[in-house]
């Protein structure tokens, strides 16, 4: 078998995910290119595939356009500056969530300006992703990322022995139980967490999704806030006063977040937008003094 040219293989991968309904196919085909030819750029491309490039293309598209999630196709995936392992059965990262791995940045770059030192926590880590953006780009900065199910907790520690991130350290455990990473109670500067906040009614429906796992997604409720309100709860003890909650939500729980916030004692509670202008990253702060820990709910 020869060589096939990169015009032809691209058209015809265009060709086969456009006809499987794939909605962004020019940039799966970048990806799954630059995957079956083991390059980091579209530079880097040959000019020809050769016959074991060619048949490594072909497998991923023929993968992809069964709506395999181009993640589970290549075995990774992109999170800010990293790349990440992606396996099935874990959550794929979402590029809105790099908007709130950067909240968590910033404010711990404010702590370390004003004290030299900053400690943040991720609660529901999933792959790793969050923790793992916050310990490569924040000095001076210990994180600890807490994931109760078996495979994410797995990938995590690859993704983190993969990086080299000394200074992430990975607990097995539930996010919500008082006793996980009880030690740092009341010594936190940053909880950041991404939990499952999906409400009943929006659960995804494309096929991609559903290689998601539900316990990644659904909210534990019909309206999706009873995880991410227990989430709450165990930050609100965490935090040290002034340290500061971020929480991805959907946009439509933009107002019950913020009085479930309150509920449980935060104060300077607002939310921020992603990218795309949806209001979907809680941000509330542990009270800077004793008066307002009475207004905690159970």
């Amino acid at each position: 078998m020869g060589t096939w040219p990169v015009v032809q293989a691209r058209a015809w991968a265009r060709e086969r995910l456009a006809n499987a309904g794939i909605d962004s196919v020019d940039a799966d085909v970048r990806e799954l290119l630059e995957w079956a030819c083991d390059v980091t750029s579209q530079l880097d491309l040959p000019a020809a595939l050769d016959p074991e490039q060619a048949d490594k293309l072909r497998g991923g598209v023929g993968e992809r356009a069964l709506r395999i999630p181009l993640q589970h196709v290549t075995g990774r995936m992109y999170f800010r500056s990293l790349t990440l392992l992606s396996v099935p059965g874990v959550f794929v990262v979402r590029p809105e969530t790099e908007v709130l791995a950067g909240l968590a940045i910033d404010e711990a770059a404010a702590v370390v300006a004003a004290r030299g030192e900053a400690r943040v926590v991720d609660l529901c880590t999933g792959s790793g992703a969050i923790a793992l953006a916050v310990a490569t780009e924040s000095a001076h900065t210990e994180v600890w990322a807490v994931e109760k199910e078996p495979d994410p907790f797995a990938l995590a520690c690859l993704n983190r022995d993969r990086i080299g991130a000394c200074g992430l350290h990975l607990v097995r455990g539930d996010a919500t139980h008082p006793a996980t990473l009880g030690f740092l109670d009341g010594l936190v500067d940053v909880v950041v967490t991404n939990p499952p906040y999906v409400p009943a009614d929006e659960m995804p429906t494309q096929p991609e999704a559903a290689a998601d796992p539900h316990t990644a997604l659904y909210g534990g409720s019909a309206d999706g806030t009873e995880i991410p309100v227990r989430i709450m709860r165990r930050a609100r003890t965490l935090l040290r006063p002034g340290g500061l909650l971020l929480m991805e939500h959907s946009p439509t729980q933009e107002r019950v977040m913020r009085e479930h916030a309150a509920r449980v004692g935060m104060d300077e509670i607002d939310t921020a937008a992603d990218l795309a202008g949806r209001k979907r990253f809680l941000r509330a702060r542990a009270p800077k003094s004793a008066h307002s820990s009475a207004s905690m709910t159970q």
